[in-house]
């Protein structure tokens, strides 16, 4: 994760009506400017360490995700809609808590957030030449030129583009006229491993179950046959 601004202690984030999380305040409002400035929520960081897996494959850097972030924590609700965050140094990919995560922008042409989104650009063009068959390979410019015309495209229209909706666009891109189904290949088996362990889980819940069963009717016939033996001499 950066490394921490001394200045850079907390924020005050709202919900606004894309159902974006935005910056409305920040502790450092000297290298911050908080026109537009987003912040990832915990859902869709979540979001994009999924998208991200595929990427592993293709030597994806985590360190670069880390990075390219300042981890938040929820501290308390202000009102309806508008939370207070404030620093945390904890990892965003192995967080015990959820997080919100700021992009680290004060550098936004040679800083983390930059090199991230050149690194995932870079892998993204290289997957898609790995599983399309294209009649000319893609390249990143191509890639970079139609994310640029999606963020013109909301500037002219008064939006701002939100550091989510960035990501994304880079990380499920697949060019018009074509359809990738590697991702959700990808997650299919995940989501069968995950669904095998369950049901795992649930047999060995059923064995140990019948074992404590058997043990209890064992328990019962010993039971019977001494209060037998104790029964016979009186009748003798």
């Amino acid at each position: 994760m950066s490394q921490a601004n001394p200045k850079l202690n907390w924020c005050i984030a709202r919900l606004g009506s894309d159902l974006n999380w935005w910056v409305e305040e920040i502790s450092d409002d000297i290298h911050w400017d908080v026109d537009g400035l987003g912040i990832v929520d915990p859902r869709q960081v979540a979001y994009v360490i999924d998208l991200l897996e595929p990427l592993q494959e293709y030597n994806l850097d985590p360190q670069l995700f880390e990075n390219a972030f300042f981890g938040f924590s929820i501290d308390k609700e202000i009102k309806d809609g508008y939370v207070r965050l404030v620093r945390t140094k904890g990892s965003l990919l192995e967080a015990d808590e959820p997080l919100f995560a700021l992009p680290d922008v004060i550098d936004e042409e040679k800083g983390p957030y930059a090199d991230f989104i050149e690194h995932v650009t870079r892998l993204r063009v290289r997957m898609l030449n790995d599983l399309i068959d294209f009649a000319q390979k893609l390249t990143i410019e191509e890639l970079e030129e139609e994310i640029r015309e999606q963020q013109n495209s909301d500037l002219l229209e008064g939006r701002a583009t939100h550091f989510f909706q960035e990501i994304t666009s880079i990380l499920e891109y697949v060019p018009e006229g074509y359809e990738l189904e590697a991702d959700e290949e990808r997650k299919a088996p995940s989501e069968e491993d995950a669904v095998e362990e369950e049901f795992d889980d649930l047999d060995s819940e059923d064995e140990t179950l019948e074992e404590d069963d058997t043990m209890k009717w064992d328990e019962d016939e010993e039971d019977e046959d001494e209060e037998e033996g104790e029964k016979k001499p009186e009748d003798a």
